[in-house]
């Protein structure tokens, strides 16, 4: 061999390696699919939606959104739990952190069956009435409510999600009576209560905020622990007689356990990349929502936290689903 030809050799033996080591999988090949329990139109919806788009750019395949609502939220992680482990189905929102005690028997076991990639993104519900209900703050409601008890009610996405569970810590910490109605997904619930066929509703910030500021609703406190920066004038449930009141919606993302852990890890490089985007970040803090992208072990153990947090809410609501 020629000393020309061996640098050539050389050559194209490190083009090789430098290119491996900059993407040490060839992944994806095919479309991949986030799949969550929630219609279309919903907060986790806009959220998947945004960052989804911004992950077919990279990958250069498309990133769908697959909507399964119903069972608050455990139609759509069943269908990822039964997925193939190979990183093409990602899901993962507090319903599964909720469900883990809510209800009585699950067809999955949310912390065997999947491996955590990364939190995506926190935000604040909103306790928002119908214009017309005579109350302008939570003390006003929760006056009106114990005097006229069992005459309000309050719309959720389904028995078991965030916004239901968050008016049953309301109707726990206050002593009133709300009754509860249950609808396949938040989008229906919002046609009643501009209506008036309900009263309340506690919802995602990110699909509160357009109808606040349009004036279909009336904002009464935000469960978050500090004010959001998208509704500042509004108050939160400590600031309004509620000490330790704190209730986030969350989504992240999660794989079947079992998926090759350099798709794990290439799929976690590329969504916290993505996460980091100054266009991602401001488009969703716009909506209220706090951008995280932490570590697999640091939402493993999100995981748990919230686990412990929702089981506390559930028992003492005496909240439960079969």
């Amino acid at each position: 061999m020629t000393v020309k030809n061996l640098i050539v050799l050389i050559a194209a033996a490190s083009s090789a390696f430098t290119a491996f080591a900059a993407d040490p999988v060839q992944w994806p090949t095919k479309q991949v699919k986030i799949t969550f329990g929630f219609p279309a139109a919903s907060a986790t919806d806009v959220v998947a939606r945004a960052v989804g788009q911004k992950l077919s750019e990279k990958w250069g395949q498309s990133v769908v959104i697959e909507n399964r609502p119903g069972a608050g939220g455990n139609l759509g992680t069943e269908a990822a739990a039964r997925a193939p482990n190979d990183g093409y189905t990602i899901f993962g929102t507090v319903a599964n952190a909720i469900s883990t005690t809510l209800y009585t028997k699950l067809n999955y076991d949310y912390l065997k069956d999947f491996t955590p990639i990364t939190l995506v993104a926190t935000t604040p519900l909103v306790l928002v009435a119908n214009p017309a209900l005579p109350a302008k703050n939570v003390k006003e409601l929760t006056d009106y409510a114990k005097a006229n008890p069992d005459k309000l009610n309050f719309g959720s996405g389904g028995i078991g999600t965030s916004n239901h569970l968050a008016g049953e810590m309301f109707k726990a910490e206050t002593r009133t009576q709300l009754t509860h109605v249950a609808y396949k997904g938040t989008p229906a619930a919002y046609t009643d209560l501009f209506s008036g066929q309900v009263s309340l509703m506690w919802d995602n910030i990110v699909a509160v905020t357009n109808h606040v500021k349009a004036g279909r609703l009336k904002p009464l406190a935000v469960t978050s622990a500090k004010r959001s920066a998208s509704l500042p004038d509004v108050p939160t449930m400590a600031e309004s007689g509620l000490p330790g009141f704190e209730a986030v919606s969350w989504i992240g993302a999660l794989v079947p356990a079992g998926t090759p852990q350099p798709i794990v890890d290439k799929i976690h490089t590329d969504l916290v990349a993505v996460l980091r985007m100054p266009e991602i970040k401001e488009k969703l803090g716009a909506l209220g929502a706090e951008v995280v992208g932490n570590t697999p072990e640091q939402f493993a153990a999100w995981n748990r936290n919230e686990i412990a947090k929702w089981a506390k809410a559930i028992k003492e609501s005496g909240a439960r689903a079969e």
